[in-house]
């Protein structure tokens, strides 16, 4: 991915560059598979007699697709591994709000239902870029969205609530002054989730097949220590200050010692089964159970080898614990191997299992081992067991809030209740300016107190975002061009190079080099691609009735630099115009395998299909460059013309299983994405769009094992929608258990996929989400932000400031 920024009045390009895309786990060519993420399987536990004893449907992770008894170490990388919707991107209301001046409103929806927003003018992470943070608490959870900062334009708390897709209104938004709202606001925000967790962790012997068993084992073995040891601290528990995760610290009730550890600002707290009261009366052990069996994630640390029989959670009586992780010790190899059982309801979570999911590296396994369990806890929250009661707690705690609020708010000053539709945070009148400063300091120290309360209670976590070893990510920058005098339009990768249009022409620059003009600026280029490996440019120029697509040989290009030739012009590219593209205002290519390289172009409503045949070797199938005429336009084929209601504002062309007669083209116009059948002309459709204003982003064409999905992006929103071969002539659209939807927090001006992470791009932010269920990984604050080119292996923007 290219990317661009500004000093002054030049433009500065830095490069995002993912790993091989070879190396990454089971995302190759737009393609990856839930398979990675383990199968759902029935697991059945029996006693020593073989009498079946409970069943469940649990999903399998266990880095592969058999069971495999390979204690090699896996291949994984360090940069897979994310804490997803880390709590420091997404607790917004204590990171932005909370000890700030800002504002509060009330209100019902047109069913009734009362709601809250809040919003906040401020400097997103210190980068000088004003932005509004808005928060709406509903029933069903928050809404967050960031909106631009202008001084000359103003915003209206309608127009916030409108972005949220919330226009009707039941009783409309009323200002909330009371300072005291924020510490009630806090506590609907802790409804997310704990910011801390407690894991439970069963000692089981070699042959142990009943949870009695595993509870009954007073201490654990040497190799058990070991693990305790590299999971955290040994703390004693009277006195005990910390986080305690639900044990006793002041009557030793619970045991006397316990494990404990921080990680990336998170405290943990492990329920060990050796270190919790043990009684030799109670063969169930329910002090131990009690606490166990109520975590929602537990670890069972297995002794035994690999023939030994096999740990099954039907084996664990419990309805609370959702997520096992199985843990072996290799004295061979001092490795440890992973497996990973989740409740068939738990929506998928990362970091996906190497293959084999054997650890030689101990500090690796335990960050690997941590991030997987809190990612696995806050999937488990989303479940429909603790999404309802999370819903009905949040429908308690913001209907009680309105019926204590409503009250008040009719005695408070009518001049300054004028305030909730006119501009956020704007300046008081001269009238009640005192009175206004007086409660705004008020509003100030009790938030700043709460704050400093909340963080010393420890019930947020530390403003960091490190983890214990130093490892660099992924979607780190490298600074490609600085200094670029002029403007961009749109660029593609070359090689190593950047071929770029500007207002100046079409130049080519790599990093350190001068530039080299490649056309004059009487060649206005719109839209490009390069296809190194079909030797092509595929470019849109100029706009309007003159608007062309125009088909080069890089050979040729390459050929006009090595030899110093002339540069051309638009006049010198007569002959490289494709044939009934005149007028034209977009065009899509088909990006993945197939036997042909495809090209749809958008006239109006109109869409012209093109095509060009090339061999399995990925080449030309008329001639060689060598001895193949300068303009490549006689190799491609008009197919048919399609007839759509309304000019596409996005395209993407979607490849069929077979290719044969089921290929599709996605078009988004009006409030609809729709599929249209290559071969027919036929258009069903997709998705329909239920807000007033649509901003349509992208459709991206990502395949699953093969089968077709796409990821529809619109407004704050993205759809992931699985395409099923067509059957009878249409696809199988239906909604689907494989669908998903999340919400960027700003309107992205373009969305890429860079396979594992799909990332939406603001105007001064990257958004860098998973493609396999939307959770956020990172938020990059990058002023003046232009994506300019992407491919799989890599993004370049460009950085306009």
């Amino acid at each position: 991915m290219e990317l661009s920024s500004a000093e002054g009045a030049s433009t500065r390009f830095f490069g995002l560059t993912q790993r091989s895309v070879s190396e990454d786990l089971g995302c190759r060519r737009g393609e990856f598979s839930r398979k990675h993420y383990g199968s759902v399987e029935l697991l059945i536990s029996s006693d020593a007699d073989g009498a079946i004893q409970r069943a469940g449907r649990f999903r399998v992770e266990n880095g592969s697709s058999g069971e495999n008894t390979d204690s090699t170490p896996g291949t994984w990388h360090r940069t897979d591994v994310h804490l997803e919707n880390p709590e420091y991107h997404t607790r917004w209301y204590f990171k932005y709000f909370l000890g700030k001046v800002h504002q509060n409103y009330i209100g019902t929806d047109a069913e009734k239902n009362p709601f809250f927003l809040s919003v906040v003018l401020s400097d997103q992470n210190n980068q000088r870029i004003p932005q509004y943070h808005s928060i709406l608490w509903r029933k069903t959870g928050t809404q967050k969205i960031c909106l631009p900062y202008s001084p000359t334009k103003t915003l209206s708390v309608k127009s916030i609530l409108s972005a949220m897709s919330l226009d009707k209104f039941e009783k409309s938004p009323r200002e909330i002054f009371h300072p005291e709202i924020q510490k009630d606001l806090l506590v609907l925000e802790e409804q997310e989730g704990s910011v801390n967790f407690k894991f439970g962790v069963l000692y089981a012997k070699d042959g142990q097949l009943t949870d009695d068993e595993m509870f009954s084992n007073e201490t654990g073995s040497e190799s058990f220590q070991r693990f305790l040891h590299l999971l955290g601290d040994t703390i004693t528990l009277k006195g005990w200050s910390g986080y305690r995760g639900g044990l006793d610290t002041k009557n030793d009730t619970t045991g006397t010692c316990s494990i404990y550890t921080v990680f990336q600002g998170h405290e943990i707290m492990f329920h060990v089964s050796t270190m919790l009261p043990y009684s030799r009366e109670n063969k169930q052990q329910v002090e131990r159970k009690r606490h166990i069996g109520n975590d929602i994630v537990t670890i069972i640390f297995q002794e035994g080898e690999e023939s030994s029989p096999v740990f099954k959670p039907s084996m664990i009586r419990s309805h609370f614990t959702h997520i096992f992780a199985l843990v072996r010790y290799n004295k061979q190899n001092d490795s440890y191997r992973l497996k990973i059982f989740s409740e068939e309801s738990v929506p998928l979570f990362g970091p996906p299992l190497p293959s084999p999911p054997v650890f030689t590296n101990h500090q690796e396994f335990r960050d690997f081992v941590l991030v997987k369990l809190i990612n696995g806890e806050k999937a488990t929250l989303e479940t429909p067991t603790f999404s309802q009661k999370r819903q009905r707690t949040l429908d308690m705690l913001i209907r009680s809030l309105y019926q204590d609020m409503m009250p008040d708010l009719h005695k408070v000053n009518n001049v300054l209740n004028r305030r909730s539709f006119s501009d956020v945070l704007p300046e008081s009148p001269k009238s009640t300016r005192k009175k206004e400063e007086a409660r705004q300091a008020e509003f100030i120290r009790l938030g700043q107190a709460l704050k400093l309360k909340t963080t010393l209670k420890g019930d947020t976590t530390a403003n960091l975002a490190t983890t214990s070893f130093c490892k660099k990510e992924p979607w780190e920058s490298q600074s490609f061009c600085s200094n670029f005098p002029h403007e961009v339009v749109c660029a593609d990768s070359w090689g190593q190079s950047l071929l770029v249009s500007t207002d100046a022409g079409i130049l080519l620059i790599d990093d350190g080099q001068p530039s080299v003009q490649v056309f004059d600026k009487t060649l206005q280029i719109k839209q490009m691609n390069v296809l190194e490996a079909l030797d092509l440019l595929i470019a849109r120029t100029d706009k309007g009735k003159e608007s062309r697509i125009l088909v080069f040989r890089l050979s040729a290009v390459q050929k006009d630099i090595e030899t110093n030739k002339v540069i051309r012009s638009k006049y010198d590219c007569r002959e490289n115009k494709l044939e009934r593209t005149k007028g034209c205002h977009l065009y899509a290519i088909n990006t993945h395998h197939g036997s042909e390289l495809r090209i749809v172009v958008a006239i109006r409503n109109k869409l012209l299909l093109v095509t060009k045949k090339y061999n399995s070797c990925n080449t030309l199938t008329s001639t060689s460059p060598l001895s193949s005429p300068e303009s490549p336009v006689e190799e491609f084929q008009y197919i048919r013309e399609i007839c759509l209601s309304d000019p596409p504002v996005v395209m993407t062309l979607v490849d069929g299983p077979t290719g044969d007669s089921d290929n599709m083209i996605c078009v988004a116009y009006r409030h609809q994405f729709d599929l249209v059948n290559e071969s027919t002309g036929e258009s069903y459709r997709l998705h329909h769009v239920e807000t007033n204003r649509v901003n349509f982003v992208a459709a991206i064409d990502v395949y699953e094992d093969g089968e077709a999905g796409l990821l529809l992006c619109y407004n704050y929103i993205c759809q992931y929608r699985k395409i099923y071969p067509f059957s009878g002539g249409s696809p199988l659209v239906q909604p689907s258990a494989y669908d998903f939807h999340f919400s960027w927090n700003q309107v992205p001006y373009a969305v890429v996929c860079a396979f594992p992470y799909v990332l939406a791009f603001t105007t001064d932010s990257i958004e860098i989400r998973l493609v396999v269920n939307g959770n956020l990984v990172h938020t990059a604050v990058v002023p003046e932000l232009q994506l300019v080119a992407s491919r799989l292996s890599h993004l370049v923007a460009a950085d306009l400031q």
